[in-house]
């Protein structure tokens, strides 16, 4: 294969894929129909024309017809007065008349069966074109819809690369590790809460026990009278319940 043929295909393909990638399915659907719909006026004014041209021609085979039995009438009147020479004559004059009457009527039998056959090609094509512009119709709606399927689609595609996009997701991120935040903070007030709260209950549990022990100390000077548990139990000293109550002390001192 020579250069010039692989370049004169190259340059025809580029011109193609040009020619393609600028085709519009709906501009080009009602130009097609627009193109059929002329050619349907030409099929028309042809078949016209050729009706026209059949009459034409059967008139003139006619008129062809009449003549020729005009001149035969006439060598009839001119051998009757024993003119033979013009009876001659005329019979020449008839032949050539009947001659063309017979070439016009078989060229009126060929126009019939064009006229024919260009009506039934009028008829085809504007079944074709009813057809076709109801199609037309139906294509447009889909290349419309695929159009649309199109730009949705690269839309979406380019937001993936968007900066806007970008942008939003990282906003995104934020707002996440933001609530992430707060609830970590929110758990540890949470804990730290409870810790109070049991504290204060600890608390609470030993001065109930100690304002117990007051109340039982209240009962003398010398002696409290505990709970009677066993009838061998001595009776406490004053002495050495303060010395309990001074370690309680410490012991709620080193909480």
């Amino acid at each position: 294969m020579g250069f010039f043929d692989r370049l004169s295909r190259l340059v025809r393909a580029n011109a193609n894929a040009a020619v393609s990638s600028m085709e519009d399915p709906v501009k080009i659907l009602d130009q097609s129909v627009a193109d059929m719909q002329s050619d349907l006026v030409k099929l028309r004014q042809a078949v016209a024309m050729a009706i026209a041209s059949q009459k034409r021609l059967r008139n003139q085979a006619d008129q062809a017809e009449t003549q020729s039995r005009t001149w035969y009438e006439r060598a009839e009147l001119a051998l009757k007065k024993n003119e033979e020479d013009l009876a001659r004559e005329a019979l020449t004059r008839r032949k050539t008349f009947q001659e063309t009457a017979t070439s016009l009527s078989n060229q009126v039998k060929a126009q019939e069966a064009q006229v024919e056959t260009l009506k039934k090609s009028l008829v085809a094509l504007e079944g074709k074109i009813a057809e076709a512009r109801t199609k037309k119709d139906m294509l447009k709606a889909r290349a419309q819809a695929a159009q649309a399927q199109q730009q949705l689609q690269s839309a979406v595609n380019g937001m993936g690369t968007n900066s806007a996009m970008a942008a939003f997701e990282r906003m995104e991120d934020k707002v996440q590790s933001m609530e992430a935040s707060s609830q970590a903070a929110a758990e540890l007030a949470g804990a730290d809460l409870e810790s109070q709260f049991a504290a204060l209950e600890s608390g609470s549990d030993v001065d109930d026990e100690l304002a117990s022990l007051r109340q039982q100390l209240q009962g003398g000077p010398e002696a409290v009278a505990l709970p009677q548990a066993d009838d061998k139990v001595q009776p406490v000293k004053v002495a050495e319940v303060d010395q309990d109550l001074e370690e309680l002390r410490r012991s709620i001192d080193k909480l």
